[in-house]
């Protein structure tokens, strides 16, 4: 029994049974421990973004977390990105970074680094392995803090010689952290708000977002006359057909000012007071009217579908009836041209029950909530920090998570192309996923916001800049590379044909979309 062993040992005995990887030279005494331990499924990324975003797909649909293996400082740098999605979306996830062995570090070889400072950012919490002896408690340590509410990234840094060394046999088991109870004066702040007769806002997120929290929410609504939204970007949804239909605030500034105009108050459900992406000459930061008033029911810590039942008991609201239940009406396909509008409504109609649909269309999606509000019952996972390039490996790990589900993947193509290594992993594993490129061959969202600060149409350079059309990415080519099959569709009935034939199959297929 090394400290790696006991490494191992401990991710099993805790219920942390995935591993994603991307393995180096300081974490070979790992990767043998887990080769002794077939229960452990383990799965390999040709990038370290891949191995993230992965995991942060896996868990928003697990509901647990996986461990990720990554190479020394340069290899938890490469998967920054996707960690900041993932700690956006309250993801419950464990970063294994190996190091060099201790007396070495003093040596700075070329792959030292200051791996605390790369990690902070993005852990929700932070520990360096002192000694074998000491792995099993930091790892069940950082399995607690994982597991918390509202689910978080812990990153254990593991020095090359704590896993060669001999180690205890003692395995550690983490502690469940319960929920924290609902301040009473948050929760008599929101009923009383509820009942004062002002035109109010329940903005919700995180698991507030789940079937059953938001018949609650409705039930609130139905009996105050509250409004229900969404947060703009959220882990996962549960939407369609016999749900509760749920908007999100736009992503579009005006548009989102518009959506909340008149609002004098905004309670909040595991959600935080709407801002804009970015900031714009002459424009609001802040999306509510200045006067409004923010009400925050719940804190880190609480049990979102425990709050709302809480506040539907407070306001009386517990035997009223949903009001915004969806029909299953998305049963039209579409006419006429292929276009992002067309994708999504063939999209809706053709997803299977229990479809779970990944989001980063950018650009392209921003409508889809309303041509798929009538779809099959289905979760909805999208991009919650902004930093493109999760989609492919999100879509990646949420199948690794639910094996018998249907993944449907809406990608745009200049942001697929910063992880398309996942279609390989994809194939290794022959994960039932459905990827879909959005096709226009351009940063379309970029080209709007040149406009947005004031700037104009694009010139020669700002097109270089731009536009991905010369030369154009070719994406069958490139998933069969990756071993998986494609197709490119120009026209809609080809689109809808190809669609259909790749839903009703099993394995990774990508669908190029030439919008």
């Amino acid at each position: 029994m090394n400290g790696a062993d006991s490494l191992c040992d401990t991710l099993l005995a805790n219920n942390v049974d995935v591993c994603f990887a991307n393995p180096g030279t300081s974490e070979m005494h790992f990767v043998a421990a887990l080769d002794k331990k077939p229960q452990m499924r383990c799965i390999l990324g040709l990038f370290e973004g891949v191995v993230t975003g992965a995991a942060d797909g896996y868990g928003r649909m697990a509901d647990k977390p996986a461990a990720t293996l990554l190479h020394l400082g340069p290899g938890l740098a490469n998967g920054l990105a996707n960690l900041h999605n993932a700690r956006r979306a309250h993801t419950p996830m464990i970063n294994i970074v190996g190091e060099h062995a201790s007396y070495h570090i003093q040596y700075d070889a070329p792959l030292t680094s200051d791996i605390e400072s790369l990690a902070r950012p993005m852990s929700d919490w932070l520990h360096r392995i002192e000694s074998a002896a000491n792995v099993s408690p930091a790892a069940a340590a950082a399995i607690e803090a994982a597991n918390q509410n509202p689910g978080g990234i812990s990153t254990l840094i593991l020095p090359a010689d704590a896993a060669w060394t001999e180690a205890p046999e003692a395995i550690q088991h983490a502690k469940p952290i319960p929920a924290t109870a609902l301040d009473t004066q948050a929760l008599q702040a929101a009923s009383t708000a509820l009942g004062n007769g002002r035109k109010t806002v329940i903005l919700l997120s995180g698991k507030a977002l789940r079937s059953g929290a938001l018949e609650t929410a409705s039930r609130i609504a139905a009996k105050t006359g509250a409004r229900l939204l969404a947060q703009q970007a959220n882990s996962r949804i549960e939407r369609g057909a016999g749900r509760v239909m749920i908007d999100r605030v736009p992503f579009n500034v005006d548009l989102a000012v518009k959506a909340l105009e008149g609002t004098e108050q905004l309670i909040l459900v595991g959600s935080r007071v709407p801002v804009a992406f970015f900031g714009y000459p002459n424009k609001p930061s802040v999306l509510i009217p200045e006067n409004c008033e923010v009400i925050a029911l719940t804190q880190p810590g609480n049990d979102l579908p425990q709050a709302l039942h809480e506040l539907a008991d407070a306001v009386g609201a517990d035997r009223a009836s949903p009001i915004t239940t969806a029909e299953r009406n998305a049963t039209t396909l579409p006419t006429g041209s292929l276009n992002a509008a067309s994708v999504i409504q063939a999209i809706g109609v053709l997803s299977p029950e229990n479809a779970i649909i990944c989001d980063e269309s950018v650009s392209s999606g921003r409508d889809s909530f309303k041509s798929t509000f009538g779809s099959a019952p289905h979760d909805f996972l999208q991009i919650t920090g902004g930093a493109i390039g999760i989609g492919i490996p999100l879509a990646t790990g949420a199948s690794v998570a639910c094996p018998d589900r249907k993944v449907i993947l809406m990608q745009a193509d200049g942001s697929g192309m910063y992880t398309p290594q996942a279609l390989w992993t994809q194939a290794r594993e022959q994960l039932d996923v459905v990827t879909i490129i959005f096709a226009n061959r351009s940063y379309a969202i970029l080209h709007n916001e040149l406009k947005m600060v004031g700037a104009g149409e694009p010139g020669h350079n700002a097109r270089r800049m731009l536009d991905l059309d010369h030369p154009a990415i070719d994406w069958v080519h490139m998933a069969q590379a990756a071993g998986v099959e494609a197709a490119r569709a120009s026209t809609l009935d080809s689109f809808i044909d190809i669609l259909r034939s790749a839903i009703a199959r099993k394995g990774p297929f990508l669908i190029e979309a030439l919008i």
